[in-house]
Parts: structure tokens; C-alpha cells; sequence
């Protein structure tokens, strides 16, 4: 008798976190869970199985390469029961080319590396992680789950940007990002409400990157994020869209000479960090909005730029049937989605301000045209089960 779980581990890695997974290959019942925050210093770890179990601890790790060994010391340690066979990635950027799930070989990593200018937040800290777990685990395969490819035929109108058509070919075009998100929930959706979901739907991922998309006939028809996570909405520390005027004055009148500080600018101090000049997190700044103009501003500025989207993907889909919010924000703050909301009755979105305090699954009023749900999310799951299709696929 096998005395091993075989398990699919799945990673999910930012700038400045490492979330993981463990999957039972064959039900992807959740094993395990984990989250490394606040990487480059006093960092929290929060640990939880699949039974709900938590457990939260400190320890100072002072970057990704650190965290990613830390978390490979504690498979090796503490999951021994656990026989890993297969590891799957969300990777951030496919460009052009890479839509479906693929085990990832020494020419895709090529790959990877020449894609870095078109998302430099992201993808030298997957491509770490990448290498960093195939020295530790040589003889177990490797998956790309791609968060563009939720987005791949969307419109010409929607992918392309007014530029000179040459410079398409060259893959600046508008790809889209929180696809595996948006797959999830729209999974959900689907589950729980049929109907809803064959009609237009807006998705409202709402976190430190924050986006939407519009759903029509079952397809990603337009999203806010283009050519890079940067784009679209007010983020914690990302700027959202810009004039392009902006990009060239800064260039010449400010002396922003290198890629470095321009992307330190756009993607680490602005967003609500840069308009408040305190804090990038948007629970912080309603605590402080009474007090400080500049965090209630900050404030202002999100929720006004989220309704003002809602409207730009109710007009592309012509109609809303049903608005999704999800993410950190999304899920957790129930005065941010009523703020965003407020004013759209226009459009038929009424949120009833009793189960929207207590985040019921559904917040819209009775008298509500618009059906406004509340789901959280589960990139996770999505990687397992691109892994293992993946697998069975080879």
C-alpha cells in the first residue's frame, strides 16, 4: 500500500509574496495552503490545511530567493506524507504565443526571459521560483498556467491599441491579467448561477492589482489592464491608466532617465500610496479619511475610477446583467463596493446595504435589475487543474 498523498504544488509568486498549495492529484481536494507576505523583512507566514487549521508565524526573510527556500525546507520537513508530482506556476505574461497550459522546458524559459520587459514586476520572480524548484525537485515536471490567456479573443476593438499596426506584430497589444482569477469565479458563476453567467457579467477583482473584465456569451470581451499589470485602475501602488503625455514630460522635465526609477514611480509610489503619501493599503486610509484630506482623496479616487469603468464595460457589452466582486478589497470591504455602487441605479446596480455589511453571498436589493454577487476566489485551484490536465494531456 502507497504510504504517500500524491499531491500537485502549486505556486503563486509575486514581488514581494509566495503563495502555495497542495492539491490531491487525483480530486484536488486542497491539502495544504500557505502565504509568505512582506518578503524582505519581518514576514508573516500564515500556514493552514485542509481543514481549515491555521497557523501564523514570523521570521525575517530578506527576499524571494530566501522565501522560496524556506518554503522547499518546509515541503522536505514538515509534508513528508506528501509525495509531490507535479508543480505548477501561474506566470503572469505569455505574450503572443503561450495561451494553454505547457510543461515548461529550457526554450520556454528562453521564452520567459524575453518576455520580462512587457511585465518586469513579475516575471523575474517566477522565473526564479522556476529555477529555484527544478534544482530542488530535478525529476519533477513543471507547469506555466498563463493569466493572459482568459482574455485571448477578446476583440480586435478591445486588444489593439491606435499605434502604428507594425508595432502588433511586435506584441504590443493590450493582453489582459487576473485570468485565472477571473476563470475561478467564472466557474462559480456558472455552478451556482447558469443563467446569470450566459448573460453580461462584469468581474471586479479588487486587491493591491486591481482590474476588471466584461463577460458576453461566455468570453472576455474587454479588461482594463493592457500591455502590463499598470494599466486600467488605481491600485495600491500602481498608477492605473496615464495620459502617455505624462510618460514624455516626466522623461524630459523630470529627468527620468532610466527604466528603474520610472517603473519605481509608476508600479511601487503611486496608486493610493502616491495620492495619500501614507499608506498603499485601503482599509488604513478609510481609518485616517476624517482626519487626512489626502487619504480621503486617495479614497475618492479609487471608488470614482471603479465606477467609471463599470460604465465604460457596461457600454462595450451593451448591458449588465450581473457584477461579480472578488479579491482583497472586493471581498473583505464592504464600504468600498457600496461607494462604487452609489450612483449606478441608472444601470440597474442597487446594493442592499444590510447584506452588503454582512457580505452575503449576494448584496443587491430586492428591486435590484442588476444581480451583484460577492465570491471569493481561488487562482490555486485553477493551476492544479491546468496542472493536471496538463499531465494527462502528456
Amino acid at each position: 500500500m502507497n504510504q504517500y498523498t500524491t499531491v500537485i504544488l502549486t505556486i503563486n509568486c509575486g514581488s514581494s509574496s509566495l503563495k502555495f498549495a497542495l492539491f490531491d492529484i487525483d480530486t484536488l481536494e486542497l491539502v495544504s495552503k500557505g502565504n509568505i507576505q512582506q518578503i524582505g523583512g519581518e514576514c508573516h507566514i500564515q500556514l493552514e490545511d485542509g481543514n481549515g487549521h491555521q497557523e501564523e508565524v514570523a521570521q525575517s526573510i530578506p527576499d524571494l530567493q530566501a522565501a522560496i527556500h524556506f518554503l522547499i525546507a518546509l515541503l522536505k520537513e514538515s509534508y513528508t506524507p506528501y509525495q509531490i508530482r507535479a508543480i505548477g506556476h501561474r506566470i503572469v505574461q505569455g505574450g503572443k504565443l503561450h495561451y494553454l497550459p505547457e510543461l515548461i522546458t529550457p526554450a520556454l524559459m528562453d521564452e520567459f526571459e524575453s518576455l520580462i520587459p512587457l511585465a518586469p514586476g513579475h516575471m523575474p520572480a517566477e522565473i526564479t521560483a522556476i529555477r529555484t524548484f527544478e534544482s530542488a525537485y530535478p525529476d519533477i515536471p513543471q507547469v506555466a498556467c498563463f493569466d493572459t490567456a482568459f482574455h485571448k479573443d477578446m476583440p480586435v476593438t478591445a486588444k489593439y491599441f491606435a499605434i502604428p499596426r507594425h508595432l502588433w506584430e511586435d506584441g504590443i497589444i493590450r493582453y489582459g491579467f487576473h485570468g485565472l482569477s477571473y476563470e475561478y469565479i467564472y466557474q462559480q458563476l456558472k455552478q451556482t448561477a447558469p443563467q446569470e453567467a450566459a448573460g453580461k457579467v462584469i468581474l471586479a477583482h479588487l486587491g493591491n492589482g486591481a482590474s476588471m473584465a466584461v463577460l458576453r456569451e461566455e468570453k472576455s470581451i474587454d479588461t482594463t489592464m493592457g500591455l502590463t499589470p499598470t494599466g486600467g485602475l488605481v491600485m495600491s501602488t500602481r498608477s492605473g491608466d496615464l495620459d502617455p503625455g505624462v510618460i514624455l514630460y516626466l522623461l524630459k522635465e523630470k529627468q527620468f532617465l532610466s527604466e528603474r526609477a520610472l517603473n519605481e514611480l509608476l508600479n511601487k509610489q503611486s496608486g493610493l500610496k502616491g495620492v495619500s503619501g501614507t499608506a498603499s493599503d485601503i482599509r488604513v486610509l478609510l481609518e485616517q479619511e476624517a482626519n487626512d484630506h489626502q487619504a480621503a482623496e486617495a479614497v475618492q479616487l479609487f471608488c470614482y475610477q471603479a465606477k467609471k469603468y463599470i460604465g465604460a464595460l457596461t457600454a462595450a457589452a451593451g448591458g449588465i446583467d450581473t457584477l461579480v466582486f472578488t479579491g482583497g478589497i472586493g471581498l473583505h470591504v464592504p464600504v468600498i463596493r457600496e461607494r462604487i455602487c452609489a450612483g449606478l441605479e441608472y444601470l440597474g446596480i442597487e446594493i442592499d446595504h444590510h447584506l452588503n455589511n454582512a457580505n452575503s453571498d449576494v448584496i443587491s436589493a430586492k428591486d435590484s435589475k442588476v444581480t451583484v454577487r460577492v465570491i471569493a476566489t481561488n487562482e490555486e485551484l485553477i493551476i492544479a487543474q491546468h496542472t493536471q490536465q496538463c499531465l494527462r494531456a502528456s
